[in-house]
């Protein structure tokens, strides 16, 4: 069986590379499915803010007619730019469990990095380090959670068989609403009476207000994770598209911001995983019913996800993040909700691994990104 590799385009063939991966896990029983119109939507050059400096090329892996892999070769100039790096990326990498289709899908990123006068190949990123990214290589036994990857134990084998190497391990902790240590929930109402003291209060987003408070996090965001492995600073389009994206399952009781004297020092950030209820939602298709599904069942979930932390440097070690999680474990409680994922914490951040592990998280899954010379 001799397999061939075609090249697809956002106008001819993108639909059959955003399927393959329901095809590929249909008998999967913890797979969820991509929101379809949301993944075209990313693909579409005159729609999302990557396609404005990023370029990318599309394959798929065929034998008798029939997909079984795909690819995504990127050239992330923002990355290379911020980084005065010289790196090629690979994206949306599913296939079968077959060396031989793995390789040749990772030979179309390494042939356009090349292409690119690129060094290296480093993946995957669904198109960003501030996307989806990683390949989950532990932890495979339940359901991915709110804006997380899933793959078989495969893929990890294959890619690793090819010639890549681990880059950086990203980490998902469950914090258990019940299992919590009560010292450090103790200890977060004492640390945040004596910030009071200090001018500095936290208080739950506004709605009324999101888009002054989405620049508020915005400008957080890229100044706390400034040092961090793999940042890009988020550019204006780009955060709007997801503030946007975001805005209606957004919760203000699971939104917060620290402030000193008024002005905006740090945030975090939990919304409800809502992929207990895209679970249900076959190849992704969100109308007829899927839509009605969605927005009944987003304030039912058993489990948040708590999708990022950030604080000024000048005011961490303060115990601002020890607060947001014992704020979301708090309202957690109050709600019936079993617990919250923290993801992803990068291995070297040992501040947030240490927080997570204050409050008895279970570091249960890992993901990770991979890297060769070429």
């Amino acid at each position: 069986m001799s397999t061939i590799i075609k090249e697809v385009t956002f106008k001819d063939g993108i639909s059959e590379f955003i399927n393959f991966p329901h095809d590929l896990y249909k008998d999967d029983p913890i797979y969820v499915p991509e929101i379809f119109i949301g993944q075209k939507d990313m693909m579409n050059p005159d729609k999302y803010p990557f396609h404005k400096y990023g370029k990318v090329k599309y394959f798929l892996a065929q034998r008798n007619g029939k997909t079984v892999g795909r690819i995504a070769a990127i050239n992330n100039t923002n990355y290379n730019r911020h980084h005065k790096s010289n790196v090629g990326f690979f994206g949306f990498f599913d296939f079968i469990e077959d060396q031989e289709v793995c390789n040749l899908l990772l030979d179309q990123a390494v042939a356009y990095a090349k292409e690119n006068g690129q060094d290296f190949l480093m993946g995957p990123t669904n198109f960003t380090t501030n996307e989806t990214a990683g390949t989950l290589v532990d932890g495979f036994n339940d359901s991915p959670k709110l804006m997380m990857t899933y793959n078989k134990p495969y893929y990890g084998k294959l890619m690793e068989k090819y010639g890549l190497h681990k880059e950086m391990d990203l980490f998902a902790f469950m914090i258990y609403s019940d299992k919590a240590s009560e010292k450090s929930l103790r200890i977060a109402d004492a640390v945040e009476n004596r910030l009071k003291a200090k001018g500095i209060s936290i208080r739950n987003i506004n709605l009324k207000d999101i888009d002054n408070e989405a620049k508020r996090i915005q400008k957080i965001y890229n100044d706390a994770w400034e040092e961090n492995w793999g940042f890009v600073p988020f550019t204006d389009a780009e955060f709007e598209y997801l503030k946007n994206d975001l805005k209606m399952l957004l919760d203000p009781k699971f939104a917060y911001i620290a402030e000193k004297d008024g002005e905006a020092i740090g945030f975090g950030l939990t919304l409800p995983n809502i992929n207990e209820v895209l679970i249900k939602n076959k190849r992704g298709k969100l109308f007829p019913f899927g839509i009605f599904r969605l927005l009944w069942g987003k304030n039912k979930t058993k489990y948040v996800r708590i999708l990022a932390l950030g604080v000024l440097e000048e005011y961490r070690k303060m115990g601002i993040e020890a607060i947001f999680f014992a704020k979301n474990i708090q309202e957690a409680r109050r709600r019936g909700i079993i617990g919250g994922e923290a993801s992803w914490v990068l291995e070297s951040n040992e501040a947030m691994v240490a927080a997570a592990e204050h409050l008895n998280g279970e570091k249960y899954k890992t993901y990770r990104l991979y890297k060769k010379p070429i």
